[in-house]
């Protein structure tokens, strides 16, 4: 996996606010699906669009936790506990609160993941995901 920058220094990265990471982990995840699904060559742009809102909303993202959950370190767990439990300028309007606080969750982790330069962990939880599906 390509990063654009260099890694930041994990000690730095777990003081940022959770819902920070979240919004990094918000594009990191909709990058991955849509290259995956693009890479396909199945589907039209309007299909592509489609099924990726499906998997990167609040249900998708929950639904995708499931299958990493067992897989997570400690410290994964721990920003994905503090992106879970962190307090959110806005609330979902198509999700139940249970999933909107695991993706939040799950969004963090991935930023976390991504600002730190772990792009092997990132695709190994990633792709686990995707051979769930």
């Amino acid at each position: 996996m390509f990063s654009f920058q260099s890694p930041a220094d994990k000690n730095r990265v777990k003081q940022m606010n959770p819902v920070v990471l979240a919004f990094v982990g918000d594009a990191v995840y909709t990058l991955l699906v849509r290259e995956r699904l693009a890479l396909s060559l199945k589907y039209k742009t309007g299909e592509l669009d489609r099924r990726t809102a499906q998997i990167v909303s609040a249900h998708g993202q929950s639904e995708a936790l499931n299958d990493i959950l067992p897989l997570m370190t400690e410290e994964e767990e721990e920003i994905f506990k503090r992106g879970r439990n962190a307090k959110k300028p806005t609330k979902s309007k198509n999700a139940s609160v249970g999933e909107y606080v695991r993706s939040t969750g799950f969004e963090a982790l991935l930023g976390y993941l991504y600002l730190t330069g772990q792009m092997e962990r990132l695709e190994e939880l990633f792709f686990q995901e995707e051979a769930e599906e």
